[in-house]
């Protein structure tokens, strides 16, 4: 898959997702195979770029991989701006949100409330476009309700405007993430228009991954809240990509140091206070399928002091390592599990 001057080695990306995909969780992807993971999304209003939470949320220091940084907003100065700006702080590619359909985003006409704007839609695209030297691609929906499914519209005015790759969402945006995604539009588009298209939405197995990649024939799958509290899906996505199966699981032990050390990271790049606060869904994510899994994270969501959240996290997930003979995992035959 190319985007742009970039050839990507796997068509595996990790969706961003305000408030998860921070950077010890997009390493984390990456290291299992994730070859495109953006940045959290960035506000446009320049009064807020120097803020705690935007110089974490574009922190990108050390970061292996193409630096994608996703901006929202709704005016077309301002995001070209904000484009430019992020350009110059390393960022790779800039990615624009039209997808988010949370209510503090929509409120102020951003995220995938402005699918319901296409003039609005064209001079933003065309402006962060001409505004830098990078790829610009963009993350949307099927349109805004079932009576507005303009993704044919937007897509056609992304290729206009030289987007370089699409990020479909196969929902709209009144639906948020009830129901199940549709991937007929998506299928459809991608006869009709040139773009690399990531297709995105209810990937949560590798077999939803192939299924979906094989009906669309996108040029990669964008995987979300299937890779909360298993980032280890890439790894059997690339495998199940590879070979039609699904490779040999992680040991009980290697699954619990690796969310040993995501947590560990967390509490690293945040700091003592936010971090307690930021991994106790990651920690909620990880320990559901866990036998006490719902009692432990009762318990240790209580702590706020780091040092006692790792210690008790790690003691709970040795007695999962000297009790269970495999991680849980809903899309591996009991026959694995049970190896």
């Amino acid at each position: 898959m190319r985007i742009g001057p970039y050839e990507l080695p796997a068509p595996l990306a990790l969706a961003p997702m305000a408030g998860i995909t921070d950077k010890p969780f997009r390493q984390l992807c990456r290291r299992f195979g994730a070859a495109w993971a953006a940045s959290e999304m960035l506000t446009s209003d320049p009064s807020l770029q120097h803020t705690r939470k935007t110089r974490q949320r574009a922190d990108h220091d050390g970061e292996q991989g193409i630096r994608v940084v996703q901006i929202a907003g709704s005016h077309p100065q301002q995001l070209a701006e904000a484009a430019r700006f992020n350009v110059a702080q390393g960022a790779d590619v800039i990615d624009i949100n039209m997808g988010c359909p949370a209510k503090k985003v929509c409120n102020v006409a951003a995220g995938s409330a402005l699918l319901q704007n296409e003039a609005l839609v064209a001079d933003i695209l065309q402006a962060v476009v001409q505004a830098v030297p990078v790829p610009v691609t963009l993350k949307t929906r099927l349109g805004w309700d079932d009576e507005h499914e303009n993704i044919a519209t937007i897509a056609h005015l992304a290729e206009k405007a030289g987007i370089s790759a699409l990020a479909i969402h196969g929902r709209t945006r009144t639906q948020m993430y009830r129901g199940e995604a549709r991937y007929d539009k998506i299928t459809q588009l991608k006869q009709e228009i040139h773009l690399p298209i990531w297709v995105n939405g209810d990937i949560i197995s590798p077999q939803k991954a192939w299924q979906v990649w094989q009906q669309t024939g996108a040029d990669g799958v964008m995987i979300g809240r299937g890779a909360q509290g298993q980032p280890w899906i890439f790894r059997d996505v690339l495998h199940y990509f590879q070979t039609g199966r699904l490779p040999a699981p992680l040991s009980m032990a290697e699954h619990a140091a690796v969310v040993a050390e995501h947590i560990a990271a967390m509490h690293a790049f945040y700091g003592a206070v936010a971090g307690v606060r930021i991994a106790r869904k990651h920690i909620t994510w990880y320990v559901s399928a866990l036998p006490g899994g719902d009692a432990f994270r009762r318990q240790v969501n209580q702590e706020a002091d780091g040092l006692v959240q790792q210690r008790q996290l790690d003691l709970f997930l040795n007695q999962q390592v000297a009790h269970l003979s495999a991680w849980p995992c809903a899309y591996r035959p009991q026959s694995q599990q049970a190896a």
